[in-house]
């Protein structure tokens, strides 16, 4: 077990560790109503781990060394993390970036990275002697607690956008869970899902308020660390939407710096769509926190929320690295997912493919050098919003089943670049 302690990310104070709490009690007293997370808890592992090798990443007992569990057995038995970080080749030419990586995590059970966060959390659950988990979720984390407790025999509890992607809710319901499709936006889901954990004793998985949400996203920047190295990237590129991804790469590169692995945490460039901006608007002006966004909307669902619920901790840790955000139209983000299928092989949602968009863009604003080494992270399968791709794709046509119809279709065609 990696030992640690819990500390108030905006006071400092030290706190004792209790399945109830979530925040520092005296920071959340200044929480707004619909306001992002006053009083955010971060885990402070005490120990200096030994690293694996790139084999055994997803490993359990790896897991245990570097996360804050009691014992490698509370896991689900299922392979989370692991997936490759791959040189692409082909985008790299594309861009004139020779130094360019795409980290997969579409490979995890339920294709995104929330996976991550959720193993954790059920964890630490089963140890506290709780049954039932929920989640607010735009999608991803729903689909991914459901996974977790599917193969670890809790009960998962969702809140939903009733406008969550019709493949996203089939997943969560084949996998198990109890999905609850609220009639308005993430947030309100949110809000409700907190007021339920209360009321009926579950355990609460918002993102952001539980603090082992971050710390188990920690683990992609480690497998980034442990994979490139001995190099190390400069630039790490991030979808963002309520910060808690970001919040926990740049924790991961902390650790890698602490424990004598990294020289510095390299810069994070935060992307979010230009109708989900709350944080590169706060990043631009040089707030410590976020004005809201009402109606937040974009195609890349999983990065729309109108107050991102972790902005506090995200803000300060982007900044620590040195790092900038952007914002990326829908129609980039369109563009981009099949831009970065075919030519790296890796299919992405569009919440995953706005880090190909926004790299394009922090070229063009010269935040990001082409020389540099760079790592996008791609975060979720297309496999969970087939109909985003579809929209940027012409009508497909059938043909006559002769060859002379296969002639015309292939002089009709431009080849991809």
């Amino acid at each position: 077990m990696a030992r640690f302690e819990l500390v108030c990310t905006e006071c400092g104070r030290v706190l004792a560790e209790d399945p109830e709490l979530l925040v520092c009690p005296e920071c959340s007293r200044f929480q707004e109503s619909g306001g992002s997370v006053r009083g955010l808890l971060a885990v402070r592992i005490l120990d200096r781990p030994e690293l694996p090798g790139p084999g055994r990443m997803a490993d359990p007992e790896t897991l245990a060394a570097v996360l804050p569990v009691a014992s490698a057995a509370s896991f689900a038995l299922l392979p989370v993390g692991g997936g490759p970080l791959l040189p692409v080749p082909r985008l790299r030419e594309a861009q004139g970036m020779p130094r360019l990586w795409v980290k997969d995590d579409t490979r995890n059970p339920s294709g995104s990275t929330k996976d991550r966060a959720s193993l954790l959390v059920a964890a630490r659950a089963m140890e506290y002697g709780r049954e039932t988990i929920a989640t607010a979720s735009t999608g991803n984390a729903a689909t991914a607690l459901a996974a977790v407790c599917a193969a670890s025999g809790q009960r998962a509890v969702v809140f939903v956008p009733e406008s969550a992607p019709p493949a996203k809710l089939v997943q969560m319901r084949a996998l198990g869970a109890v999905v609850l499709p609220v009639r308005g936006s993430y947030d309100q889901a949110f809000e409700l899902c907190g007021r339920a954990c209360q009321a009926f004793g579950w355990y609460n998985r918002n993102t952001a308020v539980n603090p082992f949400t971050t710390e188990g996203k920690k683990t992609l920047a480690l497998e980034v660390g442990w994979q490139l190295a001995p190099e190390a990237p400069d630039v790490v590129v991030v979808p963002a939407g309520d910060g808690v991804i970001t919040s926990g790469v740049a924790g991961g590169f902390a650790d890698l710096v602490a424990w004598g692995h990294l020289a510095a945490v390299p810069r994070l460039l935060v992307v979010q769509p230009e109708g989900s901006s709350a944080l590169v608007r706060a990043l631009e002006s040089g707030a410590a926190d976020v004005t809201p966004v009402p109606g937040a909307a974009s195609v890349a669902d999983s990065l729309v929320v109108e107050v991102p619920r972790a902005a506090r901790l995200a803000l300060a840790r982007v900044r620590a690295s040195g790092g900038a955000g952007v914002t990326v139209g829908d129609g980039a983000i369109r563009a981009a997912i099949g831009r970065l299928a075919s030519l790296t092989g890796v299919f992405p949602e569009p919440a995953a493919a706005a880090p190909l968009a926004g790299l394009e863009r922090a070229l063009e604003l010269g935040l990001v050098e082409r020389e540099e080494r760079v790592v996008l992270l791609i975060t979720g399968t297309g496999l969970k919003d087939p109909a985003a791709a579809e929209s940027a794709m012409p009508p497909l046509e059938s043909i006559e089943p002769d060859l002379a119809a296969v002639e015309r279709r292939l002089a009709g065609l431009h080849r991809h670049p």
